[in-house]
């Protein structure tokens, strides 16, 4: 699927910060208008998001979104900026930088699941909206005062969400394909043995064989999204903690 993010930078920046909002419809607006994009969006992903689909769940004339929004490109900017408004940014988070960090990827990691086609925008260049600068802002404050850089803090901030970021690209790619075929992992698991069990043999790919039983055994699948994000979490979370101590 093609990215959709990437409109045209001063004309986003005038939608996401509402500094021309116009009032040509009292019952139209950026916000209506971003909600039931976001709505269809996560029904039925960022593929089937049109100005014309859009405007059919508003009921009104394609043209009239136009007023409000310039394009489609401009328009996954403003929802991608709406959404991130949506995570939880508690005062006092249990656990030190450890706890704050953990707080915030699990946050992000329940966004990525509820709207999947965040997977699916780009997300080398930022949006620029008040959400994202928000969101920023609070999330930064997880690792503020430990010891790091501005620049370090920044990184690790970009590794976590990183590391959020693949490991619900496995957890969504799994629920696409369970939805495409109809079959589980574990379903599909079953079907396959019969005829794996005929052809693989476990004396020519023993580590494989045994690796492959465990993992197998513990996910029901050959990967599972819950535990590749916790696991690995983890593990980022340990690497995080070696820089720390190296500046104390």
């Amino acid at each position: 699927m093609a990215n959709e993010h990437g409109g045209d930078p001063a004309r986003t920046l005038a939608v996401l910060w509402r500094t021309t909002e116009r009032t040509a419809r009292k019952d139209l607006g950026v916000d209506r208008i971003v909600v039931a994009a976001v709505a269809l969006a996560d029904e039925e992903g960022l593929g089937a998001l049109s100005m014309r689909r859009v405007a059919e769940r508003l009921g009104v004339g394609t043209m009239s979104l136009y007023t409000h929004v310039p394009g489609k490109a401009e328009l996954v900017d403003v929802m991608v900026d709406a959404v991130q408004a949506e995570t939880a940014r508690p005062v006092d988070v249990p656990g030190g930088w450890r706890g704050r960090l953990t707080q915030v990827a699990r946050e992000n990691w329940a966004l990525h699941l509820r709207h999947p086609w965040l997977l699916d925008v780009i997300a080398h260049r930022a949006v620029l909206g008040p959400n994202v600068a928000a969101k920023y802002d609070y999330e930064l404050g997880a690792v503020d005062g430990i010891g790091l850089t501005d620049l370090e803090m920044d990184s690790v901030l970009t590794l976590v969400l990183a590391h959020v970021r693949a490991a619900a690209r496995i957890a969504v790619d799994a629920a696409r394909v369970e939805q495409r075929t109809g079959l589980t992992d574990e379903q599909w698991w079953q079907a396959a043995a019969p005829f794996l069990a005929k052809v693989f043999n476990p004396d020519r790919f023993p580590t494989a064989a045994r690796v492959g039983a465990a993992a197998g055994e513990a996910h029901g699948a050959a990967y599972d999204g819950g535990h590749a994000f916790t696991f690995g979490l983890e593990r980022v979370l340990d690497g995080i903690e070696a820089l720390v101590r190296s500046r104390q």
